[in-house]
């Protein structure tokens, strides 16, 4: 049954189904530009009710207000691989997951720090402790 529903032609089939229906959503709600990044059909200027948290993902389509840089962009590429490999099942694998970000294993496998779930790792630019930093 597996083989039947993932990686296969229904999940392709779902994929598709999902696209059409974000590219209807974007069309009708979207007041902002519209553009291809990252794979993905951006719809900008959504309505915050239209889209769920920063944006969703929809299929190969991307539904946001503005939040659209090139780490969330990325992290959203993700969620469209996994549209195309579960097709319709992934809305319900992703309500199982759960919606706490940090424990839903599609948002972690799409990265919490590029998805804005985590702060970004920031190199030290602090002295070495145990050395002062020259001053003029």
């Amino acid at each position: 049954m597996r083989r039947l529903l993932i990686d296969s032609p229904v999940s392709r089939a779902g994929y598709l189904y999902a696209t059409a229906v974000g590219l209807v959503w974007g069309a009708i709600w979207s007041t902002g530009r519209i553009e291809r990044r990252s794979g993905l059909l951006v719809f900008r200027g959504l309505p915050a009710w239209s889209f769920g948290r920063g944006g969703s993902c929809v299929g190969a389509v991307y539904l946001t207000n503005q939040n659209v840089t090139a780490d969330v962009l990325e992290h959203e590429a993700v969620h469209k691989v996994q549209w195309q490999r579960y097709g319709m099942l992934f809305p319900l694998l992703y309500l199982i997951a759960g919606r706490d970000p940090l424990k839903n294993r599609f948002e972690i496998e799409a990265g919490l720090e590029k998805g804005g779930y985590l702060r970004q790792k920031r190199e030290a630019t602090r002295a070495p402790r145990g050395r002062r930093a020259s001053t003029p």
